[in-house]
């Protein structure tokens, strides 16, 4: 699975890895895009102003979505 985040005007593809997922406890068996959903609510922070979008925590850009390999 990789991520698509923006930054600085370019799209980028960012593999995830363990350590994005270190600290996650699965209960249930999930499919990729909940996983995304997961991912995305751990990783991200909501900006209502000014962007009205989810921005890394980490600063690598902003969270657009998943692709599920």
């Amino acid at each position: 699975m990789d991520l698509i985040l923006l930054n600085d005007g370019l799209y980028n593809l960012v593999s995830v890895t363990k350590e994005m997922t270190e600290h996650i406890l699965l209960s249930a068996k999930v499919d990729c895009f909940e996983l995304c959903d997961i991912l995305r609510i751990h990783l991200t922070t909501y900006h209502e102003t000014p962007i009205n979008a989810h921005v890394m925590k980490d600063d690598s850009g902003i969270f657009f979505g998943c692709i599920c390999n």
